[in-house]
């Protein structure tokens, strides 16, 4: 399949997008080459190959869950205009 300049400028009028005269020809050029590499790859046989469900199937490596700094809840409340029982006490925005 090769892609003409006046597809080009059929497909730039129904997207509504304006392209340069003389940026025609290399928006030609470019798409004749994706199009010729698409070609390229619909030729490879695939019959042998498993499908994936997800192309990242691979297993994540995950940092221990451990916490990594001080616990500091104690100090934050003290400065804290209003705070009971470990929560901070906010005013009702909402009537």
């Amino acid at each position: 399949m090769s892609v003409q300049p006046s597809d080009i400028e059929k497909i730039a009028n129904l997207a509504r997008i304006r392209i340069d005269e003389q940026a025609v020809p290399e928006v030609v050029d470019r798409l004749n080459d994706i199009l010729a590499m698409v070609d390229k790859m619909q030729a490879v046989d695939t019959s042998e190959v498993e499908p994936m469900a997800n192309p990242l199937d691979a297993h994540q490596r995950l940092r221990a869950d451990t916490p990594t700094e001080i616990d500091q809840r104690e100090q934050f409340q003290a400065i804290a205009p209003e705070a009971e029982q470990g929560l901070y006490l906010v005013p009702k925005v909402i009537e």
